[in-house]
């Protein structure tokens, strides 16, 4: 398999960089080798030579390297349940707000990602995504009761939503994000019907989004069999004051016994979990973290958490929110940086004569 892939390394090393991958594709199907290794020859070649470095020295850096590169995420689907998920005329209504700006923006980020990604690598496939949210019949006014809309300067996404279902039929008016978990498994169900549909066969990845949205995901991958990565945005426990040791007083009104055992069960399932910050998952000094509030705790009369959560994981992942690419990229991509202001900035901060720009 070594000596295949250099002599294939070789031929791509040959041709000049630019060259399209479809001036020799047909040399590279003769050698049982399909679309997906790069658009032109030097990312075939790069491509290769990551092969040969997991072929000859398969450590975590080179094997990740070369499946960072291998296009394998094409359809994605977000859970986000509560509120009132729309584009337009839903901001202050009753748990809808920051968590849904965050979530467009995401999508409109990983769609162009995806099809970067994919062009670089030479395939033509059009990826999915799908918001999927909640329908709810008294929409007040807004796009909540549409099943399926658009997601604004997009290509490939959408908003897909799914009413809640009872033994007496469609629930029609909206539901608090603490009174929603009855309604979960059967919405579960009946969404992972409606993905299958819309993307003709199995998700890629599932995102979940809070504690409803996390649990759906949970219970969606384990179905499926399907990678699974939870954002939590905010977990009550550390929001409530001892609101573990209360949870009796406080249940009739929060449900916290659901919602602690919920984010246990999605913590423990999901293969990532995506935070904004260090302190969301271990806190200071002076604070636990979210997270690390969640490794051992009691609800009196109901249940003892003795290992939650190991905020040590290599599951967790920083990512902070609303970060512009342009601006804000690896390390390694240098061709980004604005080196052409250095000669600039050089003068401001080095210069030894004073004037009106050096202080």
């Amino acid at each position: 398999m070594l000596e295949v892939n250099l002599f294939i390394y070789c031929y791509a090393n040959s041709l000049p960089k630019d060259t399209p991958y479809h001036n020799f594709e047909l040399k590279f199907m003769e050698w049982g080798l399909d679309k997906g290794w790069g658009d032109v020859a030097e990312t075939v070649k790069e491509t290769m030579r990551s092969l040969s470095e997991v072929l000859q020295a398969p450590d975590p850096l080179n094997v990740e390297k070369f499946f960072s590169r291998v296009p394998t995420t094409f359809n994605i689907v977000i859970f986000s349940p509560h509120g009132y998920f729309g584009q337009a005329d839903v901001l202050g209504l009753p748990d809808t707000g920051g968590q849904l700006v965050y979530i467009l923006d995401q999508v409109r980020a990983m769609e162009e990602e995806l099809l970067f990604r994919i062009k670089k690598q030479g395939l033509g496939v059009k990826p999915q995504i799908l918001v999927v949210t909640r329908l709810i019949p008294d929409a007040r006014g807004t796009k909540c009761n549409q099943e399926l809309e658009s997601i604004f300067n997009t290509k490939h996404s959408h908003i897909l939503r799914v009413p809640f279902r009872t033994e007496k039929g469609v629930l029609r008016q909206w539901v608090s994000r603490f009174d929603i978990y009855p309604y979960l498994e059967r919405f579960t169900q009946d969404a992972t019907a409606k993905i299958l549909d819309h993307m003709d066969g199995r998700p890629d990845l599932v995102i979940g989004n809070y504690t409803d949205g996390n649990l759906v995901a949970s219970l969606m991958a384990s179905r499926l069999g399907i990678t699974q990565g939870t954002i939590a945005h905010a977990l009550e426990k550390t929001k409530y004051e001892d609101s573990d040791a209360k949870w009796k007083e406080l249940d009739p009104k929060y449900h916290f016994s659901c919602q602690f055992t919920a984010d246990i069960i999605s913590m423990n399932t999901t293969d990532f979990i995506i935070t904004s910050t260090y302190q969301e998952i271990a806190g200071n000094k002076e604070r636990p973290g979210q997270y690390e509030s969640h490794n051992a705790f009691t609800l009196p009369g109901l249940s003892r958490v003795v290992s939650g959560i190991d905020v040590f994981d290599p599951k967790f992942n920083i990512a902070a929110p609303g970060a512009d690419q342009t601006v804000y990229f690896p390390y390694t991509q240098k061709q980004k940086r604005l080196t052409a202001f250095h000669p600039a900035i050089e003068e401001l901060l080095h210069n030894k004569v004073d004037n009106n720009e050096h202080m």
